[in-house]
């Protein structure tokens, strides 16, 4: 018996509950003044609210890119034109930011497939690339933990926090590229349904084992991770906070360890706690902190709300529809024809070599 995730909504309730029950007690015993929090708002300068906003929006190209790449090395041809991957990472981070539970990776997954003739066949695999771009964050995210750890000020709890990111980054790498390995197995190797799907994954991780796809990927990835680190820096002097660029970078790598478990949509209010604490050690107080935090997710979440609800329209798409959409495209690959799976595994590994 293989373990599971609960997955009843009960089920998933008591698995999230012990880190809810911690982030709750994290806002009731650091709460800020919400008086300071308020008046913090009323000395914004918008132009550097505007240099963030595009600098988000470069980020957001520049990882597109990234996914397109590994995409490239994962689907035979045709293989989709980079507007329509923009598409539909756009409409993935519009999903993570109104839904819970990180929705918007198997969301894109689902807007990309919609026209493929072979969706079924295509989506595993696709599933495999959003795994593999997500997993090269570990780079550009490595440079920045040596560049935070080299300049930064760090409270022990966040230098704890960067050695727990960094052990899990490093083992999903190494899943990833011993997953890549094996992606050449012959399809009688891979009876059954649930193999199937792991195996049309794998060539989802095809770029692992191209060594010149992957430096593009890891390129647009450190690209899109340097943009939004000069996005926090522009939003930090938004709120009238002049700290040196490291400490934004202390602040976007706490940013997303803040997110990594999605406990409700935006993990909003830990995501602030997380930005103010370590901001207190460059002397900036608890309640200008959590209100920068609040500016700063509002100005990302706006750049994943207005790209992905331009998109989402021009996909012909209603809100209803998107929180379907995972759903139904992780039905679909399960109850998917095993004789079609087995051609297009065979297409792939032709391909491969």
């Amino acid at each position: 018996m293989r373990p599971r995730l609960p997955r009843s909504r009960w089920g998933r309730f008591l698995f999230t509950l012990p880190f809810l029950i911690g982030a709750v007690a994290l806002l009731v015993w650091r709460a800020p003044d919400w008086g300071l929090v308020a008046d913090a708002f009323t000395l914004v300068s918008w132009r550097w609210v505007i240099a963030a906003i595009a600098l988000n929006l470069l980020s957001v190209v520049a990882r597109a890119m990234a996914w397109r790449t590994v995409i490239e090395q994962a689907l035979p041809p045709p293989q989709p034109s980079f507007h329509r991957v923009f598409s539909a990472f756009g409409v993935g981070l519009f999903a993570n930011a109104v839904l819970p539970g990180r929705i918007g990776e198997l969301a894109r997954v689902a807007v990309l497939t919609r026209r493929m003739q072979q969706k079924r066949e295509a989506g595993a695999t696709l599933v495999g690339t959003v795994f593999a771009h997500r997993v090269f964050d570990l780079f550009p995210s490595l440079l920045l933990i040596g560049y935070v750890l080299a300049s930064a000020k760090l409270p022990n709890w966040a230098l704890t926090s960067l050695v727990v990111f960094v052990a899990v980054s490093v083992g999903l790498f190494a899943f990833a590229v011993g997953s890549a390995r094996r992606g050449n197995r012959s399809v009688l190797e891979e009876v059954g349904q649930a193999r199937r799907l792991i195996t049309m994954a794998r060539y989802g991780l095809g770029v692992m084992r191209a060594p010149l796809p992957a430096a593009v990927a890891i390129f647009f990835q450190t690209v899109g991770w340097a943009f939004q680190l000069f996005a926090v820096w522009a939003v930090m002097r938004a709120f009238g906070i002049h700290e040196p660029l490291h400490a934004a970078g202390l602040v976007l790598l706490l940013m997303n360890i803040a997110t990594l478990l999605p406990l409700w949509p935006g993990n909003i209010g830990i995501v602030q706690a997380a930005v103010a604490l370590p901001l207190v050690s460059y002397g900036v107080a608890y309640s200008r902190g959590f209100a920068f935090g609040i500016g700063l997710q509002v100005i990302e979440i706006s750049v994943g709300v207005g790209v992905g609800l331009l998109f989402l329209a021009r996909e012909g798409l209603s809100f209803a529809t998107l929180r379907r959409m995972p759903r139904a495209e992780v039905d679909d690959e399960i109850t998917g024809e095993p004789a079609q799976a087995e051609e297009h595994v065979r297409a792939r590994a032709g391909l491969s070599g």
